[in-house]
C-alpha cells in the first residue's frame, strides 16, 4: 500500500496510524476526529462540494465536524495510496449509495465510525468492508441477538455474563456489519441469516448470495484494547450483476 508521511497532515498529534495488516494487500489506519480550528479548516479545505453539503446536513455541529474531519482523513489516507493531493481523491457515489473510487483504480475502501474515532480500511482487490465498536457499549445484547444473529450464535452468548456476553455480541456485529459495509446492503443485509463461527479463527460459515462461505475472508483488527474492529474481505470476481460496480 505504500507508505504514509504524517507530515503534511495538519495537526502531528491527530495523524492517521497504521496499524498492523490483517491480509496480503489490505491497509488499516486508525486517527482521531477531533481537529483544532487551524487545523480543521486546512481538512475541510480537502472536501468536495457534495461532502461539504452533506456535513451541512448534520443538526449537531460536533458531529459535522467529525464527519469533515473523517472525510478529509479517508483523503489524506488514500492520496497517500494513489498519490495524488487528498483534494484530488476521485470520490464518487457507486451503485447503491457505496462510495469508490472514480476511474480504474484498483483499490477499494470502507470507514468506520465510532465516537470520536474512525477505522479506515484498503484493499488492492475485491472489496472491503471494516466497523469498529467500543468494547464496553452498552448494548442489550440478548434482544438485539435475537433479531441479528442465528440460533448457533445465540447459543454461544448463553455461555456469558455481562461484559463478556455484550463483547461478543458486538464481535459477531461487526463481522456482520463489516460485510454488509462490503456489498453494500447496509442493515437491509441477511444478518439473521450469515452464521459466523469466532472460536479460533473468525469465519463465515454459511449465508445466502452474495454470502457464500468462499467468497468471504473475516478477520479481527489489531486496535485499542477498548475497541473491538472488523475487516472483512469479499471476493467479487464472481459477484452477482446488482452489486457489481
Amino acid at each position: 500500500m505504500g507508505r504514509a508521511s504524517v507530515d503534511d497532515f495538519p495537526g502531528t498529534g491527530n495523524a492517521p496510524t497504521a496499524l498492523e495488516s490483517p491480509a496480503e494487500g489490505v491497509a488499516v489506519w486508525w486517527a482521531t476526529l477531533d481537529a483544532l480550528d487551524d487545523d480543521f479548516a486546512r481538512l475541510a479545505s480537502w472536501l468536495a462540494p457534495a461532502e461539504h453539503a452533506r456535513a451541512a446536513r448534520f443538526g449537531r455541529e460536533a458531529l459535522r465536524r467529525r464527519y469533515v474531519v473523517g472525510r478529509a482523513t479517508l483523503r489524506w489516507v488514500l492520496g497517500r495510496a494513489l498519490g495524488v493531493a487528498p483534494g484530488a481523491v476521485p470520490i464518487v457515489r457507486g451503485e447503491r449509495g457505496r462510495p469508490k473510487l472514480d476511474g480504474t483504480a484498483e483499490l477499494d475502501f470502507n470507514i468506520s465510525h465510532t465516537e470520536g474515532i474512525a477505522l479506515i480500511g484498503l484493499a488492492r482487490s475485491g472489496r472491503i468492508g471494516v466497523d469498529v465498536e467500543r468494547a464496553r457499549r452498552d448494548v442489550e445484547a440478548d434482544g438485539l441477538a435475537r433479531k441479528f444473529l442465528t440460533s448457533s450464535e445465540r447459543a454461544t452468548l448463553e455461555q456469558l455474563d455481562g461484559a463478556a456476553r455484550r463483547a461478543r455480541f458486538l464481535r459477531y456485529w461487526t463481522c456482520k456489519e463489516a460485510m454488509s459495509k462490503a456489498t453494500g446492503d447496509g442493515l437491509s443485509a441477511p444478518f439473521r441469516h450469515l452464521d459466523v463461527r469466532l472460536d479460533d479463527a473468525i469465519e463465515l460459515l454459511v449465508g445466502p448470495a452474495p454470502y457464500e462461505r468462499a467468497q468471504w475472508r473475516l478477520c479481527a483488527v489489531k486496535v485499542p484494547a477498548e475497541f473491538i474492529g472488523t475487516v472483512a474481505l469479499w471476493r467479487t470476481d464472481s459477484i452477482p450483476e446488482r452489486h457489481a460496480t
